[in-house]
């Protein structure tokens, strides 16, 4: 089995078991992960944070993101340009959202364009070595390159469900590994 098998193996059992949580314990478990993000991520007021707008069944990072917004952090979305390449917008309040691409809404072109020292990142299955399944296209791991190329090396943070967890997912050499782990459950640095 290739790697990309694999991993679409794994990202199909991962949502699954996503999607089988009803709407209310996604609610109370997206709450529990910010009171552990709140806890243990540190950021320096007026940092560059990217987040994500939910999509179907995902981890619902938004009261995170307000909860940093408090704090001082610059937010910013994601958006999708084209097949490969996502751009991070500015999320300001009252600011007007548009359909950005797979399903998600974010900031429209108005909007300044960021490049972020800390990412919250979606996924559809982790583990706790820093490994990450997105939903197969890699727009995050280009994005990730083309920060490094300009001497930015943002902390990665995968947000997900304690379902989504396996133990041990293959990863290629294009795959960028997050620093840590924010789930329902805590905050998880990457393991060796």
């Amino acid at each position: 089995m290739t790697p990309q098998d694999l991993k679409a193996e794994l990202r199909s059992a991962a949502l699954s078991r996503r999607d089988a949580l009803a709407g209310d314990v996604r609610i109370e478990k997206s709450l529990d992960a910010t009171a552990h993000g709140v806890q243990h991520i540190e950021f320096e007021a007026g940092s560059v944070v990217s987040g994500f707008f939910p999509i179907r069944s995902e981890i619902d990072p938004r009261p995170l993101m307000d909860e940093f917004r408090k704090l001082g952090a610059r937010l910013c979305l994601p958006v999708v340009m084209d097949k490969t390449t996502i751009v991070f917008r500015e999320l300001v309040r009252g600011a007007e959202l548009i359909d950005t691409g797979f399903g998600t809404r974010g900031p429209g072109e108005g909007a300044e364009v960021l490049d972020p020292t800390l990412m919250i990142m979606p996924l559809s299955v982790f583990d706790f070595h820093g490994g990450r399944i997105g939903y197969g296209a890699g727009h995050y791991d280009r994005a990730i390159a083309k920060s490094i190329e300009k001497g930015i090396t943002p902390r990665l943070i995968g947000m997900a469900f304690d379902c989504q967890h396996e133990a041990r997912v293959p990863v290629e050499l294009h795959d960028q590994p997050l620093d840590a782990i924010l789930t329902e459950s805590g905050y998880y640095p990457r393991k060796g």
